[in-house]
């Protein structure tokens, strides 16, 4: 069973996405901010990571730098799931080593799910 980590902060958010990811057969982990993502990802090892940007204490695009940067988390696939949405933005998620980059508001919950289960297969 494939293993993702969800780092979101909003509950409601955070109830859709595990209920989507769960119904599919996969292993969710949530973490509400960066410090508890960044122990939780060491321990864990989640195939892939679904990661707001907007976190509290340490935020996205420093979680994503970390990740990135250790030899032993480098491999994990991030999909940035933010609102977000200036080009900027997106071009430094992609640039910082995200796998994809997805505004919120551009996709439904089972649409997210989809482009997870593709990034998967890969």
């Amino acid at each position: 069973m494939k293993k993702i980590l969800l780092v979101e902060d909003d509950p409601f958010l955070i109830d859709i996405y595990t209920t989507k990811l769960k119904k599919v057969r996969f292993e969710v982990y949530v973490s509400r901010d960066g410090e508890s993502a960044l122990q939780l990802i060491e321990k864990e090892m989640p195939d892939l990571v679904l990661l707001d940007i907007v976190l509290p204490h340490i935020d996205g695009w420093e979680i994503l730098r970390k990740i990135k940067n250790n030899e032993k988390l480098k491999d994990i696939k991030i999909i940035i799931l933010s609102n977000l949405g200036q080009k900027h933005e997106v071009e430094k998620g992609l640039k910082l080593g995200a796998t994809k980059y997805l505004i919120k508001a551009h996709y439904t919950p089972a649409q997210i799910v989809e482009e997870i289960k593709n990034i998967l297969k890969e």
